[in-house]
Order: C-alpha cells, then sequence, then structure tokens
C-alpha cells in the first residue's frame, strides 16, 4: 500500500481512506498511545542498566536527567536527531553483530576459563522452563510468556512507513528497504534470542536477581552476565555502556515519533488545533510537552521495582502494537479488494509480498488473538493484579470506544468498496519517479553506506 501510494503516518492515514474515518481516528490514538508509553519504559529500561555500575544515584534524581535531556535533544537540539539517529543507528547493528561473534567464540572455548559450554543450557536446565505449572502443560505456559515478550518487539516494518511521505524515490527505495528490514530483523531476533540462550540458563540467579528483584548492581543484560561469569574483564562495560545508549537513543526516538504523530492528527483536525503550534524551528512544542508529561509514568517504579514497572510498560504497549498491526492487515485486504472491484492489476504494484491474501488473514487472526492473551497470567489463580489488567487490556478497551465515538458524533460511515479512493495522489507519484535522476554517491564511503543499508 505504501510504494503504491507513499504518504506520511500511511497506516493511520490508510485506515481513515480504504475503511472508515473513525477507524483512521482510532488507530491514529492507538499508535500515539504505543510511541509515548514506549518512553517511560525506556526510561526505566536506563535506570536498570545503570544500576550495573553503581545506585548511589537517587532514582527520582536519575527520571528527571533523562527526562531533561529528551527535552533539550527534542525541543533545542531536534535539527541533529536524524544525523545522530543515523550513527546510533549504525552501532546498534554494529553491537548485535559483535554479541553474535562474542558468542560463538565463547561458547567453543574461547573465554578465560577455558570452558567449552557450548549448548549445555539446552539440556540443565533445559531449553524450555516450566511457568505455573508443570509439565507439558508449564512449558506450554512458558513458550506463551516468551511469545507474548516477542510480541512486544515486533515493531520496525511499519517505522518505515512512516518517512514514505518524504523518502526519495520511495517507489524505488521502499521495496529494497522493507526487504532489508524483514531479512535483518529476523536474522538479529532469531540468531539474539539463540545466543541468549546459550549463554546464560533461564534459572541463573544474576538474572533473576536483577528482574524479580531489582538487586542493586545487577546487570539486566544475559551478555553482561555471561562475561561477567568468564571473568572477561572491561568487556561487560564497553557493552552495558553501548546498551545504555540503544536504550536512550530508542527513547528519544519514542519522543519524536509520538509527538509527530499527535501533531499529524491536530494537522487533520482529530485533535485539539493547540497541537499543530510549532516553535520557529518548525518543533510541535506541545505535542513534544504531551509525550513528556506521559515520560513521567516513570516516576512509577520510585515505588515500585522496576521489573514490575517494566512488565506494566511492556503490557500496555504490546496491546497496542498488536492492535496497530491487525489495523494494518484489515485495511490491506479493504486495499485489496478495492483494486479487485477497481480494476487496479496486482502486477502494476511496485511491491508485491507473497502468499496474499491469505498471510494478510493469518496476520489479522493472529494479531488480534495476541492482543486478548497478553494478559493471561493475571487470570491464573492467585495472580489477579488490578494494574497489570490495566495494562494489559486498557487499549483493547479504548479502541472501540474511539472508533464507535467518533462514528457517532461525526457520523462517519464504513466506505464501499467501489468508492474507495484509490487515485487521488497517485498520478503525482507517477510522475515523480519516471522524472526521478538518482544521485551516484560521491565517495565509496557513502557508496558502502548505500550498499549497507539498501
Amino acid at each position: 500500500m505504501v510504494t503504491y501510494l507513499p504518504v506520511s503516518s500511511p497506516f493511520v492515514r490508510f485506515a481513515g481512506r480504504y475503511v472508515d474515518d473513525a477507524f483512521g481516528v482510532a488507530a491514529g490514538y492507538n499508535f500515539f498511545v504505543f510511541e509515548a508509553a514506549m518512553v517511560p519504559f525506556e526510561i526505566t529500561a536506563c535506570n536498570l542498566i545503570i544500576q550495573y555500575w553503581s545506585d548511589i544515584v537517587p532514582l527520582s534524581a536519575m527520571i528527571t536527567i533523562i527526562i531533561l535531556l529528551y527535552v533539550i535533544l527534542n525541543v533545542f537540539g531536534v535539527k541533529w536527531y536524524g544525523e545522530s539517529e543515523f550513527w546510533l543507528s549504525l552501532s546498534k547493528v554494529l553491537l548485535s553483530v559483535g554479541l553474535i561473534i562474542f558468542t560463538f567464540i565463547v561458547m567453543v572455548g574461547g573465554n578465560p576459563k577455558g570452558d567449552r559450554f557450548g549448548f549445555r543450557y539446552w539440556n540443565d536446565p533445559g531449553a524450555f522452563a516450566e511457568h505455573y505449572k508443570t509439565g507439558s502443560l508449564g512449558r506450554w505456559l512458558g513458550f506463551l510468556a516468551c511469545l507474548i515478550q516477542a510480541s512486544f518487539t515486533i515493531a520496525g516494518p511499519d517505522y518505515i512507513s512512516m518517512t514514505a511521505g518524504e523518502s526519495v524515490n520511495p517507489r524505488g527505495n521502499l521495496p529494497k528497504a522493507y526487504n532489508g528490514m524483514f531479512y535483518r530483523l529476523t536474522t538479529f531476533f532469531v540468531l539474539g534470542a539463540l545466543c541468549v540462550g546459550i549463554l546464560v540458563p533461564h534459572d541463573d540467579q544474576t538474572m533473576a536477581d536483577a528482574f524479580d528483584n531489582d538487586a542493586p548492581g545487577a546487570a539486566a543484560s544475559p551478555y553482561v552476565i555471561a562475561m561477567d561469569r568468564l571473568g572477561i574483564p572491561i568487556l561487560p562495560h564497553i557493552v552495558n555502556a553501548m546498551i545504555l545508549l540503544a536504550v536512550f537513543s530508542a527513547g528519544n526516538s519514542y519522543v519524536y515519533c509520538a509527538s509527530r504523530t499527535l501533531f499529524g492528527l491536530a494537522l487533520d483536525g482529530k485533535a485539539p488545533r493547540v497541537f499543530t503550534r510549532c516553535t520557529n524551528a518548525g518543533v510541535p512544542i506541545y505535542c513534544v510537552a504531551v509525550v513528556l508529561v506521559v515520560a513521567f509514568l516513570a516516576f512509577l517504579q520510585v515505588s515500585n521495582s522496576a521489573s514490575v514497572v517494566l512488565s506494566w510498560f511492556v503490557s500496555l504497549v504490546t496491546a497496542s502494537q498488536l492492535i496497530n498491526f491487525s489495523v494494518i492487515t484489515f485495511t490491506y485486504t479493504r486495499f485489496r479488494k478495492a483494486c479487485i472491484a477497481q480494476g487496479i492489476p496486482r502486477e502494476s504494484f511496485p511491491y508485491k509480498s507473497l502468499g496474499q491474501p491469505y498471510v494478510a488473514y493469518v496476520a489479522l487472526v493472529a494479531t488480534t488473538i495476541m492482543a486478548f492473551v497478553g494478559g493471561y497470567e493475571v487470570f491464573l489463580p492467585g495472580n489477579w493484579d488490578i494494574p497489570t489488567f490495566l495494562f494489559s487490556y486498557t487499549m483493547i478497551g479504548v479502541f472501540p470506544v474511539l472508533y464507535f465515538g467518533w462514528k457517532i458524533v461525526h457520523h462517519t460511515e464504513i466506505h464501499k468498496i467501489e468508492e474507495i479512493d484509490l487515485v487521488t495522489g497517485v498520478d503525482e507519484i507517477e510522475e515523480y519517479t519516471r522524472s526521478y535522476v538518482p544521485e551516484r554517491a560521491s565517495n565509496i564511503f557513502s557508496r558502502f553506506g548505500d550498499w549497507l543499508f539498501s
């Protein structure tokens, strides 16, 4: 859909254009909540990582410092945002590759202890941990808990879509970007999960202290835990610092994306007009302020453990993210039906995914089911917890309220397949694509970067 018609905030605007204007409003606010909730999540994660070195700085002071840094970067230093994020993203890739190589070296005996542990932890204590129950049911519940955590990490391809309206030659570059994102994420996620299972057993006490008891000085990273256990000096500090940098960078990105999402809603008349006001530098100042107010939720960890607060935000963000992908897949099914009804051949699209429409229907069902399954643990005997329930299911209740509320107030209707607008803006992008002349990279470093990220 995006390569056919590259626009800013596409999955929000397509939801309104191909389904129902009210559907787009609900999708927009759901995405804003997802982005905004990630800011206090990353702040909480920063604090947990910093505890590896020291907990001498009071928790509330550390949260305040991080929020002030976000204010500086997003209000006064926003012109450096794109450049800084490029290099920070490159450092994340190098860190991921480096940790995968590190895992292979140490597992075959390349460590100070000469321990060739290989896949030892797959046998003792085992690859599948029991969760709440024993036996096969307990292992299934453990797998389901991991699947929910994995659902939290599926963001990525939709972020590329956010840049569609401002990218150079979108019909030529976006298909390569989507394919590259898919293969890179799949490779890093699968190999990363494999590495963690190789390096640290699921019953590691240091790991348990880090996430369950918030033990002072405990490292949350399994890589750092493995390095400490193997007696590798200095490297844990370097890795911990790079992870801290990556987490801080992610929080800064979410401040930017959340504020721009709210700004876009305001420009379309779907949020108060006050949020359209910008500084002389073009920063939507009130939108940034709202996101930073949401960031104050990070102070929840002052009266609760960091692990508990992290689990709350994971639940909230996972539900919103799954709803977002349900919106995308449902919107696509409507788009496809409209193309068939209006005689637009699929062969004319710049990008065609495999297995459609069946893949879209499977994704729609799977993401919808997982949105409801995400908070299953609160329904187990003795596990009822009101904050966990609210963080897990609030957006599932808010989304239909937004949809029907806007629909009733503004009297919107679901677009008929034959009347869905598939042509506005298409002629302009086709003319731009025909007249586009690519620029050749000026030096070997630029050409290497084009190759690496294409």
